[in-house]
């Protein structure tokens, strides 16, 4: 029998399932910048169906997009065709449409992890160059605010020192670029990103998992619930990427503490032994065609 470990007297007890960043306010917003509910409904939707049948039809796509915009095709059989094609893979038909956020508050540290992203995607980051934060605001992660007095006391010490140190700098006369070296990474920022739908199914899909940073989790949160409020339909793609897999492929799930979805290996496991089975009763498995 293993003991469990000791915790330091007072300190919160700890839980193997992640926590929610959306319980905690950290001070970030996300902004659908373009487009509104109005052109969503009215274009976005015709026009991934639009880039779907032109696949399979001998219509124009001029035709094909006339008729789903002036009601001849159901939107719901619209949608049902949509939700098919992005569920087998054909993500081309959804690069077509754009979504476009304001995103500010969030800090470099998060910055330095969504610019990574950059197939589909476009940024434009406000500039410790150009822009004196005088008034530079800092994040605070929860684990840190949660902490002990002096751990959080000397937290906020070596901020300040920071950030102060910056104005004095650019007070002496020390160029802005060169006087922002003394930034942390907690540093906030301000940024425009625009996406097609199919990169921002992708990126939700990775930093919605529950295993993503905490402060990068909560900007995709936001940005779904932007995302939901113009097109309810557009926005139940974005989701976990264990969601449309059916299984957790991330190697720190093994123990399943996230239990959305079963792990790879427990799906593989069972595969393996249900194919065993299978055999010693005389009979194959099925094995799907490529």
């Amino acid at each position: 029998m293993t003991a469990e470990p000791l915790r330091p007297p007072g300190s919160p007890e700890r839980s193997s399932i992640p926590r929610n960043p959306g319980r905690h306010e950290l001070g970030m917003r996300a902004t659908l910048l373009f487009p509104d509910r109005e052109i969503v409904d009215r274009y976005y939707v015709p026009l991934i169906y639009t880039a779907c049948r032109t696949c399979y039809s001998e219509l124009d796509p001029d035709e094909i997009m006339a008729r789903a915009l002036d009601g001849r095709v159901d939107p719901a059989k619209q949608r049902e065709l949509i939700g098919r094609v992005i569920e087998s893979g054909h993500g081309s038909t959804i690069e077509h449409v754009v979504f476009s956020f304001g995103i500010s508050g969030v800090s470099r540290t998060l910055s330095h992890q969504l610019v990574r992203h950059r197939a589909g995607v476009a940024f434009d980051q406000q500039s410790q160059r150009y822009v004196k934060f005088k008034g530079a605001s800092t994040m605070t992660p929860a684990t840190i605010a949660e902490a002990d007095d002096d751990l959080r006391d000397r937290f906020d010490e070596h901020i300040r020192g920071g950030l102060g140190l910056y104005g004095d700098l650019v007070e002496a006369g020390i160029p802005g670029e060169d006087a922002r070296f003394v930034f942390p990474n907690a540093t906030r920022t301000n940024l425009v990103m625009t996406t097609n739908l199919r990169a921002l199914i992708h990126m939700s899909g990775l930093r919605l998992c529950t295993m993503a940073q905490w402060e990068i989790r909560r900007l995709f949160q936001l940005i779904r619930h932007e995302v939901f409020a113009v097109s309810p339909f557009l926005g139940s793609f974005l989701a976990p990427k264990c969601v449309p897999l059916g299984y957790c492929d991330e190697a720190g799930n093994r123990d399943e503490h996230c239990p959305i979805r079963p792990h790879k290996d427990t799906v593989l496991g069972a595969w393996a032994e249900k194919a065993r089975a299978a055999k010693a009763a005389g009979r194959d498995l099925p094995i799907a065609e490529g």
